[in-house]
């Protein structure tokens, strides 16, 4: 396993954008539905529609829309502003990482491999 780089915005308004919210916008490209876009992650249909609906909510436009259920079924798309949003995103997250590379294989080539954190995944408190 090698170091990876994250992006997460903490916006103005009190809301955050990161990797999370920005995977459920892809699967949903991929899917078509909020409830698979979520199980591809691992969370529940529940999870997975809160976080939606946080990011329809967070932006003066939608991100997401969906179509209630009949005979060709339900389902979910991005809006066009979504789309952008998931652009940005991902142009962030890539440039992020190319500017950031050679710092980032420096702190990991310092590591110390035989170390192991205890307890909490999550061990430097900056979920």
């Amino acid at each position: 396993m090698t170091a990876r780089l994250t992006l997460r915005i903490d916006l103005p308004n009190g809301t955050r954008l990161g990797p999370g919210k920005a995977q459920l916008l892809a699967n949903i490209v991929e899917h078509g539905s909020i409830r698979a876009a979520g199980a591809a992650m691992g969370m529940s249909y529940r999870r997975a529609w809160l976080l939606a609906d946080e990011i329809n909510r967070m932006f003066q436009e939608p991100s997401i829309v969906t179509r209630h259920g009949g005979k060709s079924g339900g389902g979910a798309e991005l809006t066009p502003f979504g789309e952008r949003l998931l652009s940005c995103c991902r142009r962030m997250e890539e440039e992020s990482r190319r500017a950031l590379e050679h710092d980032l294989a420096w702190v990991e080539g310092a590591l110390d491999m035989a170390y192991r954190p205890h307890g909490a995944a999550d061990v430097d408190g900056d979920d």
